[in-house]
């Protein structure tokens, strides 16, 4: 996992060996240019006008971050688009899984409330704490606490699945 960039709304914490455990992009990331899509080819460019209905390219790469690289499993993106804007109806294929992590990703997305989330590698280092706030996500490649800081805080849980018969197969605690 090598995509990294700084800019305000986005923090990343990293183990020891420099690989990236999360990712916390904040509600007031705005900094598309740094994250763009990738637009290099000219096939690439001719899909965003076919499929976006006529956005043309200098909007896609100022309305819409890449938070994530290719290979993992779990794919982050950010999107602000005008009114207006549309993607055309489709779905996405499953070519294969990828075989580079070795924990099942996890997504939280704070709609109210805040929470404490705690960053820890699978090996059970502390490489910190963030405060996820209404609008903030985090994005989550290995060990993790959460503690509701406010009555009514409520957080979307997205990670991979299937989810494993019990309790005790999903997880380890450190």
């Amino acid at each position: 996992m090598s995509l990294e960039v700084t800019c305000p709304g986005v923090d990343y914490y990293k183990a020891a060996d420099g690989r990236i455990i999360a990712i916390h992009i904040k509600r007031n990331f705005d900094d598309y240019t740094k994250i763009p899509p990738y637009l290099d080819s000219d096939e690439a460019q001719e899909h965003i006008r076919s499929a976006y209905a006529g956005q043309s390219i200098e909007d896609e790469r100022n309305t819409k971050a890449h938070m994530t690289d290719d290979e993992i499993p779990l794919q982050v993106i950010v999107l602000r688009r005008p009114k207006g804007a549309i993607t055309k109806a489709h779905y996405h294929v499953v070519e294969e899984r990828p075989t580079v992590n070795t924990t099942r990703h996890q997504v939280l997305i704070c709609q109210s409330g805040s929470a404490r989330i705690g960053v820890y590698t699978r090996e059970g280092d502390h490489l910190g704490d963030t405060l996820l706030k209404k609008d903030d996500l985090i994005l989550m490649y290995e060990g993790h606490e959460v503690e509701f800081m406010e009555d009514g805080t409520k957080l979307i849980e997205i990670k991979e699945g299937p989810f494993p018969e019990t309790d005790e197969r999903d997880k380890v605690d450190l």
